[in-house]
């Protein structure tokens, strides 16, 4: 989760993360070095003092200056497709969660298992624990198994939602009427963060998202307590 005066990407828990954390890198050098090489040219432009009388015309130069850039794009471009399709490839999930976007929550649904659905709220800042985190802490976590293909289904019913964590690199529309789809594998336990990332309304502010990755045991007997209760 963000961390104050943390100016980075989050640590990724998936291995698509890894990959959007690998491509910003590799975007970032390339602009390091275009920011670099632009600002050294025009700074020998600002402090020479001497022309070339003989300088009509430069085809050379301008021949550089039109094929590098395209190069560097080309070298932008090519990671940037990969990663592209790398995202919305769905392999064959193991597990599927629906997810619904309220004002102001969210509601899940395990449609592989027989009436395990639940509403996730907020906790209001009057009723969390000493080590829980304000604005961020759901009464409902959503529990899902770690090295799993999970497969979630989003839509809203009233407006639309952004159902965002940004540790497993998801971010999906919930948009009324319609279903969005995202695929993700999460390769580490742990809490995940997340929040609406649509302007929704009033307390758009206040419908957080946490994912719980646990291990495939404990995820059967959450599912098995859960089924019973």
């Amino acid at each position: 989760m963000p961390t104050w005066g943390h100016l980075g990407l989050q640590d990724s828990a998936s291995p698509l993360m890894e990959q959007l954390i690998f491509f910003h890198d590799h975007a970032m050098v390339v602009l390091i070095l275009i920011t670099t090489l632009v600002g050294y040219m025009m700074s020998t432009l600002f402090f020479n003092n001497f022309t070339n009388r003989f300088l009509l015309e430069g085809q050379t130069i301008e021949i550089v200056w039109t094929v590098l850039p395209a190069l560097i794009l080309i070298f932008i471009a090519l990671p940037s497709l990969r990663l592209l399709y790398l995202l919305d490839e769905v392999n064959n999930p193991s597990v599927t969660l629906k997810t619904i976007g309220h004002q102001w929550y969210w509601s899940y649904e395990y449609s592989d298992f027989l009436q395990i659905e639940f509403d996730s709220y907020m906790i209001p800042s009057n009723e969390l624990s000493e080590d829980g985190f304000r604005l961020l802490d759901v009464d409902n976590r959503t529990v899902l198994p770690m090295n799993t293909q999970i497969r979630v289904l989003i839509s809203a019913a009233d407006v639309i939602h952004s159902w965002t964590v940004p540790a497993l690199g998801v971010k999906a529309d919930a948009i009324p009427g319609r279903l969005n789809q995202v695929s993700f594998l999460m390769n580490r336990p742990g809490l995940f963060y997340g929040q609406c990332s649509e302007i929704c309304g009033a307390n758009h502010s206040f419908m957080p998202i946490v994912v719980e990755s646990v291990s495939v045991k404990s995820f059967l007997n959450w599912i098995s307590s859960a089924s019973e209760a």
